[in-house]
């Protein structure tokens, strides 16, 4: 399903770290769980390293697994169903994905930092011109 063939006979320090993250998420796969923690996966991965990982969470999400998903870059969170803002390890914030433009300002007061292509679709669905986030992840 992720390719993971190609990694059986190398040794770990041959791996990049996008493929360490695929290995490590195999392993993870073969205890079966129920739900899946995943703190901040693509750190330090290169463009395309990241979308192999975001492509194997969308995957995992299909198959009914549920993801927490531990991230500090706003673009990863269109991958998510949910967007829970924690705050000195308190809920400071909680919507689903499909209202993140209403909530810009907010995300704004807590320091995060919006992508101007985000900006601009919140600028586009308050002139009435409806975006429809799936077709964007």
């Amino acid at each position: 399903m992720y390719g993971m063939e190609e990694f059986l006979n190398k040794e770990a320090y041959e791996l990049s770290l996008g493929q360490k993250q695929r290995v490590t998420i195999a392993g993870v796969l073969s205890l079966k769980p129920k739900v899946i923690v995943m703190d901040e996966p693509t750190a330090m991965l290169d463009p395309e390293g990241k979308e192999d990982i975001k492509r194997i969470v969308r995957n995992l999400k299909n198959l009914g697994f549920t993801i927490v998903y531990i991230t500090n870059v706003i673009d990863e969170v269109f991958i998510s169903d949910r967007v829970i803002i924690l705050e000195n390890g308190k809920i400071s914030g909680e919507f689903n994905i499909e209202n993140i433009l209403d909530n810009i300002e907010f995300l704004k007061e807590k320091g995060i930092t919006i992508p101007k292509v985000v900006e601009t679709m919140q600028r586009l669905n308050q002139k009435g011109i409806e975006i429809n986030l799936d077709e964007l992840i």
